[in-house]
């Protein structure tokens, strides 16, 4: 018999950065409970060791009955973070940043093998820092060396005990090719140190709650772990897009856009490659704009304040392409590309209409460009990231984008992986 939808509840968690977060929902998507832990900056403790701090803490700290009643649990971890582990499940060395270049020696040999383009030809891709591993690491180490695991499957794997599995967004800087859901020939042809993960599509039943975890965690042996994705994905889960068309502009340091296409677009000259979200593609870039230069000339209040003044029904006069140096990846891919901050006026309202404008500009050629390249036309742009909330901005936006702008139903990672728990275990009922 089916769990009544009033007594059904969905856990996302999300290991960012400098902390994670937890989210629980109910059947309806309304939220539980929120909590977070910040990762302890002065410690001494190991990266592997802080996760499972952050995740004892948060899973604990939830009220007995509201464990009692969770269903279903999805983690989302930084994308390339990754772990050598041991056939237990063991750490053997310490995990790898998703920001780590220490393979770029060996991203070059891969332009040989990988496809043009492919996401493991860059210097922090999980592939290249598995290749680092297999040429330096001791003999000693390597001969311990089981498997390699994304960091968000390790967690998992806390909780459901089964070694070796990840999802297809985890593993799409492994090489795992999410056009035939399968490893390559020429990744196979590697002679690889150790087994790659089973992939599974996001939101899959991985297990449930194994016997050690549920002591551990006091959570029922009932609650099915569904296989995660990667942090920025589940923020896309969050904004509340999910049909064709529907697209996520978040407006933080960067400007990064993604679109979900009934058609891949991968363009390397661009910076573009397609994650698959189910039988859809979510078509994106990122660009090197965004709330970064606003901050190099006006404080929070400043920018508050002179906002208010924009005559954001009119266009500034000013041509800007704001950036804080020299270098662009999309919709322009050169990294020697110039910022354009001049002529500057005097009057600090129309110097940040120009800036606001300059960055609304990219954002629409960013969106005609997917277009141009077979995505699917957008209808819809939901708008997360700080930006969102200045309201001249996005009348601005508004001018001059092809689609209604609205905010985000939630800005938060954890709240999208806790969709994705809703959503897998809906398709195992």
């Amino acid at each position: 018999m089916s769990t009544p939808f009033f007594m059904a509840y969905f856990a996302g968690l999300d290991f960012g950065t400098s902390g994670a977060r937890i989210t629980v929902i109910d059947a309806s998507q309304t939220i539980i409970v929120e909590d977070k832990a910040p990762y302890a900056s002065a410690s001494q403790l190991a990266w592997d060791r802080l996760w499972l701090k952050a995740l004892d803490q948060l899973i604990q700290n939830l009220p007995e009955a509201t464990r009692a009643k969770l269903k279903a649990i999805a983690i989302n971890g930084t994308s390339a973070t990754v772990l050598l582990c041991n056939s237990v499940g063991q750490p053997i060395t310490p995990p790898l940043l998703y920001d780590d270049d220490c393979g770029e020696a060996y991203r070059e040999p891969l332009t040989a093998i990988a496809p043009a383009g492919s996401p493991v030809l860059s210097a922090t891709s999980s592939l290249v820092k598995l290749l680092w591993w297999q040429e330096t690491l001791p003999s000693s180490a390597l001969q311990q060396a089981d498997c390699l695991v994304h960091q968000a499957d390790w967690l998992a794997f806390q909780l459901h005990g089964k070694l070796r599995l990840s999802d297809y967004h985890n593993a799409l800087k492994l090489g795992y090719d999410v056009g035939q859901l399968a490893y390559p020939q020429w990744l196979a042809n590697l002679d690889l140190p150790v087994t790659l993960p089973t992939v599974q599509a996001p939101g899959s039943l991985l297990g449930y709650v194994s016997r050690m975890a549920s002591e551990r965690y006091g959570l029922p042996r009932t609650c099915a772990v569904t296989a995660g994705t990667t942090d920025s994905i589940a923020a896309f889960l969050a904004s509340g897009a999910r049909s064709p068309g529907e697209a996520v502009t978040s407006l933080g340091s960067t400007l990064v856009i993604k679109l979900l296409s009934e058609t891949r677009v991968d363009d390397s000259r661009y910076g573009i490659y397609s994650h698959r979200l189910g039988n859809l593609w979510l078509v994106g870039g990122a660009s090197n704009t965004g709330g970064a230069v606003l901050k190099q000339y006006f404080s929070d209040e400043a920018l508050q304040k002179l906002s208010s003044q924009i005559p954001s029904d009119r266009p500034s006069q000013l041509d800007y392409y704001p950036l804080i140096k020299p270098g662009e990846r999309f919709p322009t891919n050169d990294p020697d590309y110039s910022p354009r901050l001049t002529p500057r006026p005097s009057d600090p309202v129309h110097f940040l209409h120009g800036l606001l404008e300059g960055i609304a500009r990219i954002e629409a050629q960013g969106y005609d460009l997917l277009q141009s390249l077979g995505a699917t036309a957008p209808t819809v742009i939901f708008t997360a990231g700080g930006g969102a909330q200045n309201s001249a901005w996005t009348a601005l936006r508004q001018r001059l984008l092809p689609s209604p702008i609205r905010p985000a139903v939630s800005t938060e990672a954890s709240f999208g992986s806790a969709c994705l728990a809703l959503e897998g275990w809906l398709k195992i009922q």
